[in-house]
């Protein structure tokens, strides 16, 4: 699993192979990582390398959620697979969390609320 910050207001974790029992842990330690990390700071879960997903690592990202909700922040899935799109579904949790089909289309979300940002300051 891997880490990144593209800026301080953005991080991006890329867990990959199966998210279970025996790594939910470390998934857990670096989403909290990342949200902790800055106030302001939003949070992406590239999910395009997750082959599965148990109940533990589901568990992790619904804390995460909880977690980023908490202090105001924006935490985002991206890239799920069908198989692990299906137990979102199952869990009924594609309805609670913000989920991308790619991280370029979350990012265009990121540049489309900048740009809108920019315009109320002009006019401000």
């Amino acid at each position: 699993m891997a880490i990144a910050t593209l800026n301080s207001k953005l991080s991006i974790v890329r867990p990959t192979g199966q998210v279970n029992a025996s790594n939910a842990v470390e998934l857990d330690h670096q989403l909290k990582s990342a949200i902790l990390s800055d106030r302001d700071a939003t949070v992406l879960v590239d999910m395009q390398q997750v082959e599965t997903l148990d109940s533990a690592g589901l568990g992790v990202l619904v804390s995460a959620l909880r977690l980023a909700q908490q202090r105001n922040q924006r935490f985002s899935l991206c890239g799920i697979g069908n198989s692990v799109r299906m137990i979102f579904e199952l869990t009924q949790l594609d309805r609670a969390m913000e989920i991308f089909e790619s991280d370029d289309a979350f990012l265009a979300t990121l540049a489309a609320k900048e740009e809108r940002l920019s315009r109320t300051r002009a006019y401000a």
